[in-house]
């Protein structure tokens, strides 16, 4: 399934297009505060995830997990509480979890 603005959702008030949901946030002057790296970072893996034949709730679940623990083993290093080698084994191992 190819996600597109279009695409059509069952939100809280019913169906709605991606489109429409995007407008509504708009609309409400909500702001994005994630920086636009991590965004694209997600989104990719979350198209990776649906080219592979995942829903896309289940590629969405996957795209938040891998940024998340990707982030917290940044910090962990960054904050001296793991070795670089640490670090890059956490890193691989999480590579490996989402391509398997």
């Amino acid at each position: 399934m190819k996600i597109t603005l279009d695409t059509r959702f069952n939100g809280s008030r019913g169906p709605v297009t991606l489109r429409e949901a995007v407008q509504q946030l708009k609309d409400r002057d909500l702001a994005c505060t994630v920086a636009s790296d991590t965004v694209e970072l997600k989104v990719g893996i979350f198209a990776d995830c649906v080219e592979r034949g995942f829903t896309p709730l289940r590629s969405e679940i996957m795209a938040a997990y891998y940024v998340a623990e990707r982030d917290a083993t940044t910090e962990a290093f960054d904050r001296g509480l793991i070795t670089r080698g640490e670090l890059e084994i956490k890193q691989a191992a999480l590579v490996r979890r989402l391509l398997t």
